[in-house]
């Protein structure tokens, strides 16, 4: 057995963003421009030596770990939300969180690095990870090797410009903190219903910086019907 199979990996830090659960949460890093989090380091990882020089880079790619995707039963095959999650396509043709390993990759953008009684903490936007979420590595994004601009991208290949118009009554976004409303908007248009829900009846909810926000979604408009202090369980219907 080689030395690397023997090898347990070390969790580096934590997540610190405003989902409490996975529901919400956008589908992809780079999706949602405005939303704001916290990379965490514990020690000795979050000395401001194993951080020098990462100031001059714009973006830096995160890997951390499907905390809540653990599985000990391999599946060859999963079902992509965004084929209606009815169409099968094997695991490494897909970006799954039910994998060998649970290992994710996420491209950030760096937006401060925060030195605080010696200890670093990274601040990034676009990130696509729930609070908490352990962090196993960090690298530099290399533009010129890490974008390749005639890339295929099968089934994903369609960015998806049509979001939707959110509908946020003036007396319920006044409740949201006036620093987090234009990450919520974004995250709102990005429709976070499962791809394959189409009833226009049902309200969906989730927790977004402390609050519960609970809406619906007829053609294209998302209504905001509440929002509240409360949380709620991690489920997407209520």
């Amino acid at each position: 057995m080689d030395s690397f199979s023997q090898t347990e990996l070390t969790v580096i830090g934590h997540v610190r963003s405003d989902f409490p659960t996975k529901f919400g949460v956008p589908r992809q890093s780079g999706l949602c421009r405005d939303l704001l989090s916290q990379l965490v380091f514990e020690p000795p990882y979050n000395s401001p030596d194993a951080f020098r020089g990462i100031e001059d880079f714009s973006h830096i790619w995160v890997l951390w770990g499907f905390s809540d995707s653990v599985t000990q039963k391999f599946s060859p095959t999963v079902r992509p939300p965004k084929l209606g999650g009815n169409t099968r396509l094997g695991v490494f043709a897909t970006r799954s969180p039910f994998r060998p390993n649970a290992i994710a990759l996420s491209c950030v953008k760096l937006e401060r690095v925060i030195q605080t009684d010696g200890k670093i903490t990274l601040e990034v936007s676009g990130a696509d990870m729930k609070n908490g979420t352990p962090i196993l590595d960090i690298k530099p994004y290399i533009p010129y090797a890490d974008s390749i601009a005639d890339a295929k991208g099968s089934f994903a290949s369609e960015h998806r410009n049509d979001r939707l118009t959110v509908d946020f009554p003036s007396d319920l976004l006044e409740l949201i903190p006036q620093n987090k409303r234009a990450a919520l908007n974004e995250v709102l248009s990005l429709d976070p219903r499962p791809a394959y829900h189409t009833d226009e009846q049902r309200v969906y909810g989730f927790n977004f910086a402390g609050f519960e926000v609970r809406f619906k979604v007829r053609c294209t408009i998302l209504t905001v019907v509440s929002v509240s202090k409360q949380p709620i369980p991690d489920s997407a219907e209520k």
